[in-house]
């Protein structure tokens, strides 16, 4: 059984395997585990999405539901319980649609991942690395995103980058 420190950054690009690895992380602990879905389902693409992450995750999961309160997902969860907040990306991008004060949410979640009792791995995407966005909304979002993922670094135990699969560990050491 694998320990994990008390909370865990899986960073990486879109499609660059960060989840699975991240999945494998929690699995590997043995622990109870606790899924923190941050997704809104908008259309039938996303949906799908949506039913092929529970399908291969299985059973053995209790999902719970957020898209912004990660306060209220986190306050849930037992010490004994091992966390996976999937993903800050969605997260960041529902309170962006919300027009709420980042500022003090990003405060909130990285408060909210303090408080929790159990261990915690929050996935989360990296955009910063690609060309400059051609409008307002989308340079504005890869901004946020970038100060997002520097918090959750700076608060985690373990930060790892994942690239075409493969686990760069960033801070800390891999159980």
């Amino acid at each position: 059984m694998a320990e994990l420190p008390k909370l865990t950054f899986v960073l990486g690009g879109a499609s660059s395997g960060k989840s699975a690895f991240a999945e494998g992380l929690v699995v590997a602990t043995g622990a109870p585990r606790v899924y923190v879905a941050t997704s809104q389902v908008y259309d039938d693409e996303m949906a799908a999405k949506v039913r092929d992450h529970v399908a291969a995750r299985g059973a053995d999961w209790h999902t719970v539901e957020e898209p912004l309160d990660m306060a209220k997902a986190l306050e849930q969860v037992q010490a004994d319980q091992v966390v996976l907040l999937d993903c800050a990306s969605m997260w960041l991008t529902n309170h962006m649609m919300a027009e709420n004060d980042l500022a003090v949410k990003t405060e909130a979640l990285i408060a909210a991942l303090a408080a929790c009792e159990g261990r915690v791995v929050v996935v989360s995407n990296e955009v910063g690395m690609g060309i400059v966005p051609d409008n307002a909304l989308a340079r504005r979002f890869r901004i946020a995103q970038g100060k997002l993922n520097q918090k959750l670094a700076e608060a985690s135990d373990l930060a790892v980058f994942v690239i075409a699969g493969l686990p760069q560990v960033l801070k800390g050491g891999l159980p």
